[in-house]
């Protein structure tokens, strides 16, 4: 067995292992990234990228048939070879990962391809090269895809967001298991490219951790849409007979071309030896402190840590895990304004404390919301304006600790409300702000 040292070994290279061993090897240090599978990881791959393009290309889908009405009108032919061709050709370079090793490569960092496993102290297993890393090794091995234990359902050819967005063509029928975030965008994409689709959810609502107005809106546009939606509703059995799924729940049967499963994702935290330095390994993720510490050799970042399975927030601690490693100064991380979209059409756009968090957290809740229709963009805009604004105000300290915002542009809109809540912005200062008309996110004053 081979020996290799260096200054630090950077395990896993989605996003933010990507960016942190770029970072550490720019500022000088002797760095090592070890990934198993493709340089970037799940996010421009089969996540991230190539879903946004297949939802954008499915919303300009819905856009042209919103031209009755208000525009003339317009026959819609629905092509999904043509959004599949360009996730090949603009995203993921047909899954090859070329051009991301040369990136970090030119970067000043070294890449050896294979899984990482720690077996002692600052010391990394590659195949059949051991490393030694003088500061230590950051881990960043992001998730997987969570099958669930359903009578029959691991002898089937189901799907994942993986193979989904691998598709060449949109099956006839679809159901999906899952209404989270990836569920509910790739069952309105793949429905507007004409697939039937039934969503099956385990929980009593759809979009579970965001607030209950969320799960009501995007409930009513499925419904507008013809995507049957199921919750409270537990699949007990999976069944394939070699071309078509037949999916069991609540004593229903449905019956489909595919079956997308979409029930959450579990960390990669098994078999990379931290059970063998003495950390524990037995839980959904792994405890770190605000500087991405797990001891003082070891730091994690990314979905592993458990504050959310998002790029942005993978990023966020790769800049913070930076400055811990090269002795540097700055904030530690801090939650307290994440923000997330789900992209549906309407996107539904959240940060900081859902209602129900804040009232559990003991702050005196106050709440204030307004509809996206009743707002001046929203009655121009028309078809399609679909949403809402809603503050989570903390009464004695008069700022905002959460916010949603769904409706045509709500990602978007997001990012006034995010900094308000970040900033702890006091209300009468945002109340006597100038809001552009007639906009989206002029709906905000409203509910001010």
């Amino acid at each position: 067995m081979s020996e290799l040292s260096c200054d630090v070994v950077v395990v896993g290279l989605g996003p933010g292992g990507e960016s942190l061993a770029a970072g550490l090897a720019k500022a000088g240090l002797d760095v090592i990234g070890v990934e198993a599978e493709l340089v970037g990881g799940e996010c421009p791959y089969w996540g991230c990228i190539p879903s946004k393009m297949a939802i954008r290309a499915a919303n300009l889908l819905a856009e042209a048939r919103r031209i009755d009405g208000m525009a003339g009108s317009a026959t819609v032919t629905p092509d999904f070879g043509v959004v599949a061709q360009r996730i090949r050709d603009e995203a993921t370079d047909n899954w090859d990962d070329t051009v991301a090793v040369k990136r970090l490569e030119d970067s000043g960092a070294r890449f050896i391809r294979g899984k990482g496993r720690i077996v002692g102290e600052r010391r990394v297993e590659v195949g059949g090269q051991t490393i030694e890393a003088r500061k230590g090794v950051v881990l960043n091995t992001g998730t997987r895809a969570m099958i669930p234990p359903i009578d029959g359902l691991s002898e089937t050819p189901y799907w994942t967001n993986r193979e989904a967005l691998e598709a060449k063509a949109a099956p006839v029928s679809m159901v999906v298991m899952g209404g989270g975030s990836i569920g509910l965008e790739l069952a309105q994409m793949f429905s507007r490219f004409g697939t039937e689709v039934t969503v099956v959810e385990a929980g009593l609502r759809i979009l579970g951790p965001e607030e209950p107005e969320s799960a009501d809106l995007i409930a009513k546009v499925f419904a507008d849409e013809g995507i049957a939606l199921h919750a409270d509703a537990k699949v007990t059995r999976v069944g394939h007979d070699g071309t078509r799924f037949t999916v069991t729940f609540g004593g229903t049967d449905v019956s489909a071309e595919r079956l997308l499963v979409a029930a959450g994702r579990e960390s990669r935290i098994d078999g990379i030896g931290l059970e063998d330095v003495g950390v524990d390994a037995s839980g959904r993720f792994i405890e770190v402190d605000d500087r991405m510490r797990v001891n003082e050799w070891l730091w994690a970042i990314g979905d592993i840590t458990g504050k959310g399975a998002f790029t942005h927030i993978s990023m966020y601690q790769a800049a913070i895990a930076q400055r811990s490693i090269l002795g540097e100064g700055g904030p530690g991380a801090d939650y307290s304004a994440l923000s997330r979209v789900t992209f549906t059409d309407p996107e539904v756009g959240a940060v900081g404390m859902t209602e129900q968090q804040a009232r559990e957290a003991g702050i005196n809740v106050r709440t204030s919301s307004t509809g996206i229709p009743e707002s001046s963009r929203g009655f121009i805009h028309k078809a399609g304006s679909e949403g809402f604004i809603k503050l989570v105000i903390d009464d004695d300290r008069g700022i905002l600790v959460g916010a949603t915002s769904a409706g045509p542009t709500g990602g978007e809109t997001l990012s006034a409300l995010a900094m308000a809540v970040h900033a702890q912005i006091p209300l009468e200062s945002l109340r006597h702000a100038i809001w552009a008309y007639p906009t989206f996110w002029r709906a905000i004053e409203s509910a001010l």
